[in-house]
């Protein structure tokens, strides 16, 4: 049976997983009269919350007795080395480019990607159906992306076509609207190369991305480079190095227990695979991405799979809060420490490393979506933990100077707001490249920025723009260290006891600033309760009850009206917390809090801060 393997990539929310649903449907993988969930592909609970991609999956599609091998992929920056890894095991990529939007940072960043590695793009221009679409417009920015980006003649004779992914139709003229995806399935059988794969040679196999399975262990997913493979047959695990014969001293024998191929969304248990078909592959013990599964006879490396560095961290810790252990099942460091560095099996873009501190781990990522959501996911299987506020990796350039990681920021306003939007990125070193007008209103403005400039402008950004702005962002480059950058410019609430939150006492703090706990809540000692109104942080009594006594007054029983408490979420308390906080989150609850927690402390570690910065 002929095969392509394609991957579809995109710019976050440009319509991927809506396009591989269709595409599912209509190739006769459900039935007519099943029911089923909008983003079949997106089967992760954060995923469907959020609604992103996060991990990629594989699927498959049979068209005109092809099978096509297809690999949804994630469009945010923070998750590109899921994009990364998963581009060795496809020989095309369908690009989707929403009609209005145009190419975005991360359509830059994954395009880069395929073309370096030769593969064959085809342009799927989706959402054409929108009322400010302006097809021809994108068709020639994406031309311009490729001659940037140094594609070859084959790849800038690139299809393109005009789709709506929610629709269910594709057509290769701007000017024809409605039909099904035929034509879509008809350009990559065209277009997409099969597999250059010998069949007869030894089996060799790259290990691009990891399964678990409670019976089966770790199961290897990638691409049969060369020959095939049978359930039991014996094969050689090849560690991750310099592709070339490997000395047998380094590698681990084993046998292939089970091997599935892709059908639609289900795994089939095959008994043989031949090179240029994906498969999930069961059986050997300690199978990490990037190793090469072999013949026991012919141990031949492959190259490894490179991945970009990872330009943010944070510290992980131990809960020491006076509420630590109430709701979560794993609080110990070893429980933590274990649980990060299982993590680093499947997750090849972060990094885990011991610091000075026994009870300190610093995790390193793609930034801080890319933290948040280990977070997260972390917080949901009971674990429970603190972190510090984010802090960019430096490193040390050619001449011995110090460079920090620039983001290329885009931001997408109604006109009248840029004003207002140029003055918030002033004091955050922001560099002006680029300001167009795509129309309906709306300016864009590209720019770069140190990525420390946007630590808490999200929140900033939103009350700026009223909601109404558009922000993306990806890593650029590293360059020369910017100086100081501007931070909160408001102190924080702290509770100076433990205790419940009385509605009495909150009534009375709303106008010192904005609370983040309701009534009937419990704090304690150096936990953050608000945000001050004005610079400086203020101790205040959150638990402090009205005295009762026998002498009527007038104003005694005034109803206490409260306002709605500004509840903190993991991204956005990562983005608003200071270096002398840190982030409490267990299973119920993310809390902030000082790291030291006493007042009088807090003083004598801020007036010797003050005289070391001074001396």
């Amino acid at each position: 049976m002929s095969i392509r393997n394609i991957a579809i990539i995109a710019h976050v929310d440009h319509g991927k997983t809506t396009l591989v649903d269709k595409m599912l449907r209509q190739a006769g993988i459900f039935r007519s009269n099943q029911k089923v969930e909008e983003r079949v592909m997106d089967s992760n609970p954060l995923e469907r919350e959020r609604g992103i991609t996060i991990l990629s999956k594989n699927t498959a599609v049979r068209w005109d007795d092809v099978k096509v091998n297809v690999v949804d992929t994630p469009g945010h920056a923070d998750f590109g080395g899921e994009v990364e890894r998963i581009l060795r095991m496809v020989d095309g990529v369908l690009l989707l480019v929403d009609a209005a939007e145009g190419p975005m940072p991360q359509t830059r960043f994954v395009t880069r990607k395929a073309l370096a590695l030769g593969l064959q793009p085809i342009v799927v221009i989706n959402k054409v159906d929108r009322a400010d679409a302006r097809p021809l417009e994108v068709h020639d920015a994406v031309l311009d992306l490729f001659i940037e980006l140094e594609a070859d003649d084959s790849q800038l004779d690139a299809p393109f076509l005009y789709a709506s992914a929610r629709d269910g139709w594709a057509t290769l003229s701007e000017e024809e609207r409605g039909g099904d995806l035929t034509p879509l399935f008809d350009v990559i059988l065209d277009t997409v190369p099969a597999p250059l794969s010998d069949t007869e040679g030894p089996f060799q196999m790259l290990i691009s991305t990891l399964d678990y399975s409670n019976y089966l262990g770790r199961v290897a997913i990638g691409r049969i480079e060369r020959g095939t493979v049978q359930v039991g047959c014996s094969v050689a695990l090849l560690p991750p190095g310099e592709p070339g014969a490997v000395p047998d001293g380094e590698a681990e024998v084993g046998k292939v227990v089970k091997l599935y191929g892709f059908d639609g969304l289900k795994r089939v248990e095959v008994e043989s695979a031949a090179a240029g078909d994906i498969v999930a592959l069961a059986g050997l013990d300690g199978v990490e991405i990037g190793m090469t599964i072999t013949t026991e006879d012919v141990r031949e490396r492959l190259s490894g799979i490179a991945v970009e560095e990872p330009t943010m961290s944070v510290d992980f810790m131990v809960n020491n809060s006076p509420f630590a252990g109430e709701s979560g099942r794993f609080v110990t460091t070893r429980q933590v420490s274990e649980r990060l560095y299982r993590e680093l099996e499947r997750n090849v873009a972060l990094r885990v490393e011991e610091t000075d501190q026994p009870e300190v781990l610093a995790v390193s990522g793609r930034g801080e979506l890319h933290l948040a959501i280990l977070m997260e996911t972390m917080r949901r299987e009971g674990y429970e933990f603190q972190v510090s506020r984010p802090r960019v990796i430096l490193r040390t350039g050619p001449d011995g100077e110090r460079q920090e990681p620039y983001e290329e920021l885009v931001i997408d306003v109604p006109e009248d707001m840029t004003g207002a939007v140029m003055k918030g990125l002033g004091p955050r070193r922001a560099e002006l490249l680029e300001m167009s007008n795509p129309g309906q209103g709306r300016a864009r403005l590209n720019f770069r920025i140190p990525a420390r400039g946007l630590f808490g402008y999200r929140s900033e950004f939103l009350t700026d723009t009223r909601g109404e702005g558009i922000i993306h962002h990806r890593f650029l480059e590293y360059g020369p260290w910017a100086g100081p950058v501007a931070s909160r410019a408001r102190g924080v609430l702290v509770a100076d006891r433990q205790g419940t939150a009385a509605p009495y006492a909150l009534f009375n703090l709303q106008e010192r600033g904005s609370l983040f706990i309701g009534p009937r809540e419990r704090a304690y000692e150096g936990m953050i309760v608000g945000e001050h109104a004005r610079a400086g942080d203020l101790d205040v009594n959150v638990s402090k009850e009205k005295k009762l006594t026998n002498i009527r007054a007038a104003a005694s029983d005034d109803n206490v009206l409260l306002e709605p408490p500004r509840r903190i979420t993991l991204e956005a308390a990562l983005e608003y917390i200071e270096d002398d906080e840190l982030i409490e989150i267990t299973p119920d609850a993310v809390r902030l809090r000082k790291r030291v927690r006493n007042s009088n402390e807090r003083k004598k570690v801020a007036r010797l801060r003050d005289a070391v910065g001074g001396n």
